[in-house]
């Protein structure tokens, strides 16, 4: 009778795992009609049953429910798992590990799984970029990498997948991993010399400049021929306030492009800021004459000239003779003058600029131009007011 009892049971637990794995069975084929709501049912029992639980079907039928309520249209299926696509990845990859014999590996190759799974999380990666969820686009580009570059994938390598990692990478503040995007990038030779600049913005953002400067250097062997280089390079020098290399660098930069107004503009703000105001406004005068339509110049040459004066104004002060003090006076009131023009366009190229503003009411209080001293001086009580 003991022997007969155990034959029974073990008929028993038989009949109950082949329930179990027929209910996986029929959870494909719900998935496959669209009928998401009974698939999640029957995958959500097999993976509680003793039969079904490390089975890799049930595994490779939830890699592909997940999969399907991520492209869903349903909110309802859309809402069955936080992150869709990363669980349809884990849930594969667990159904590969527990089929040692490989037929669920092959399964995935032939059907391409991995190809639409990769397409799916570039079309999320770039969907949460666009929502400023720069984490979660790196996630997800990160996913599509993982999927790429594996053994179980049957499509072409998307190139771009690790220029975008790179970019999601960059926006959450994760430098380091995007330089080893974009490293990977560059080594592909992708978009040129475009990551090189990446690298250098990436190294720059971890306080790196003795990396960054390393890699602009560089890149006068790998690019050489591309004028884009000396100008990263001032820029470097000018942010790090290595002012002299930054000089050099512009002086090379003007022989190349004498008429790119940017580099006088560049040299002139620096020699401002030296309060080398005679340099400031030499350079910045002929950054005017060949652009006369950005306000950052107009406005830089007015503050060279109003600087300037102001510096005479100290002087004439510690003058005791007064005709000479008057003469100093004079000369410094004529250096106020030269500043008005510029003000004038800078503020006619952005009216709503109150620094211009303030340096125009000082400009109209020196030089006694009371009507037009009154006009500008409302408009900044009011601003003030609000």
């Amino acid at each position: 009778m003991k022997k007969f009892f155990l034959l029974i049971a073990a008929i028993s637990i038989s009949v109950g795992a082949m329930s179990q794995k027929g209910k996986v069975t029929s959870a494909l084929g719900y998935i496959d009609q669209g009928v998401l709501d009974k698939a999640k049912e029957a995958i959500d029992q097999a993976l509680l049953n003793e039969s079904t639980m490390n089975w890799a079907n049930t595994y490779f039928a939830k890699g592909k429910l997940c999969n399907a309520a991520f492209e869903s249209e349903n909110p309802g299926f859309k809402a069955f798992y936080p992150d869709p696509l990363a669980e349809a990845y884990t849930a594969f990859e667990k159904a590969i590990e527990l089929d040692p014999k490989g037929a669920i590996k092959k399964k995935i190759i032939a059907s391409m799984t991995y190809s639409t799974l990769a397409v799916n999380l570039y079309a999320q990666g770039s969907a949460k970029f666009e929502a400023k969820d720069f984490a979660g686009a790196l996630k997800s580009f990160e996913t599509q990498i993982l999927i790429t570059e594996s053994d179980k994938y049957a499509g072409a390598i998307d190139t771009g997948m690790y220029y975008n990692a790179g970019l999601a990478a960059v926006n959450s503040g994760n430098n380091k991993e995007a330089i080893k995007y974009f490293e990977k990038c560059a080594e592909m030779k992708y978009l040129g010399i475009t990551p090189y600049y990446q690298i250098y913005e990436s190294y720059l953002g971890l306080g790196d400049t003795i990396k960054a400067e390393s890699v602009l250097m560089n890149l006068t062997n790998i690019f050489p021929n591309d004028k884009t280089i000396t100008l990263q390079l001032i820029d470097l020098y000018i942010k790090s306030g290595k002012n002299d290399e930054a000089l050099k660098y512009i002086k090379i930069a003007k022989e190349v492009e004498p008429d790119n107004y940017s580099l006088y503009f560049a040299a002139g703000i620096m020699y401002l800021n030296q309060s080398n105001y005679d340099g400031a406004i030499t350079e910045l005068t002929k950054s005017i004459e060949l652009n006369s339509e950005v306000y950052d110049t107009q406005y830089g040459l007015g503050a060279a000239y109003i600087n300037k004066a102001s510096d005479m104004f100290v002087k004439a002060n510690e003058i005791m003779d007064v005709k000479k003090y008057s003469e100093a006076i004079d000369q410094a009131n004529i250096v106020y003058a030269k500043a008005l023009p510029y003000m004038e366009k800078a503020y006619s190229l952005n009216p709503e600029d109150v620094y211009a503003m303030r340096s125009l009411q000082e400009l109209y209080y020196r030089l006694k131009q009371t009507d037009k001293y009154s006009v500008i001086k409302a408009k900044l009580d009011a601003i003030d007011k609000k």
